[in-house]
């Protein structure tokens, strides 16, 4: 009797899960971003809030917790109630993480569920107004001659920018000292203030001081001109070959999330990527949507996985790891 008792009330538990799965959302989402406001994730995911509240008919908000590296806001949704509310948008260091830091509390490959890919965005190398090379061929001369006078910002460890700048100095064969801001936006107010010499960072941060005149530009790491920005040589036109850096983003959600609740946050963000505004927004800013087939858990999955793959062999070489 008392095991006819308990089986009803679990089968009435699972059907009372599965209706609110079949109910999703009746509340506010909330979308979290691994980095400070005003930053190029930051700026995509407040255009992507924007499309996934319309298509999911309920509010899509943007929560900023910035810190180590992203790795504070990919923990949090990691441990966070797996009921849909709590999502996560991050970009290629979620791939890097697991090589950069040595004590990482989760893992990007089995503590989430994967919505899809949202959108690839281009990173461009920059510097302060003043610094005198101007063209890459120039700036390479430059570098190498005065490397112990220079310096280059990034949002921290981990960062797409920092990754980037990692990259640069590798294939010129000069180290520089490397500044670490908590985030891409005061990194960029360093730069425009000139307390900072260089940056590579991605076209949604800096495509509108690029256009100001605000920083000095020397090329996009795309195989073709970002057309927001023809005016702006790839690195590969002057001359640096095989120097292709496309910062990615996805969505997550906690482990264990239903899959009802799943599917339809799948549809959501399919929809978004399609949305034409969203598009052109986003495409103002050198960024590209993903096509639908890429807007899927298993797109992203594996995609996730290859990244992995091809940083940490890059990340290990350089010897740069957190505790």
């Amino acid at each position: 009797m008392l095991f006819r008792a308990l089986v009803g009330v679990s089968s009435l538990l699972l059907m009372v899960a599965g209706a609110t799965a079949q109910e999703f959302p009746t509340k506010q989402v909330s979308l979290a971003v691994p980095f400070a406001a005003g930053g190029p994730t930051d700026t995509l995911a407040r255009n992507l809030a924007v499309a996934m509240t319309q298509h999911l008919k309920q509010q899509v908000v943007i929560e900023n917790v910035a810190g180590a590296g992203g790795t504070l806001a990919a923990n949090r949704i990691a441990k966070a109630k797996p009921d849909g509310y709590s999502l996560l948008i991050a970009h290629i260091g979620m791939a890097t993480a697991p090589a950069l830091y040595r004590k990482l509390p989760y893992n990007p490959l089995t503590d989430y569920e994967y919505i899809g890919q949202v959108a690839d965005v281009p990173m461009t190398l920059i510097a302060k107004t003043g610094l005198p090379p101007d063209n890459l061929t120039e700036l390479i001369a430059y570098v190498k001659k005065n490397k112990e006078k220079l310096n280059l910002g990034n949002a921290g460890l981990g960062a797409a920018s920092h990754l980037c700048g990692l990259l640069f100095m590798s294939r010129i064969e000069a180290d520089i000292v490397t500044i670490p801001y908590n985030g891409t936006a005061p990194a960029m107010t360093a730069l425009m203030g000139g307390q900072i010499d260089l940056m590579c960072d991605q076209t949604t941060n800096t495509t509108a001081q690029i256009k100001s005149g605000r920083v000095k530009v020397y090329g996009t790491t795309t195989k073709t001109r970002v057309p927001s920005l023809s005016m702006v040589p790839t690195m590969a036109e002057q001359g640096m070959k095989d120097f292709e850096v496309s910062v990615w983003h996805g969505v997550y959600a906690p482990k264990g999330t239903p899959k009802p609740v799943i599917d339809k946050l799948v549809a959501a963000l399919q929809a978004s990527v399609q949305d034409a505004q969203f598009k052109s927004r986003i495409a103002e800013l050198g960024a590209q949507a993903v096509t639908k087939d890429k807007a899927t858990p298993e797109s992203l999955a594996k995609h996730l996985k290859a990244e992995i793959e091809k940083w940490s062999p890059i990340i290990k070489k350089a010897g740069v790891y957190a505790d």
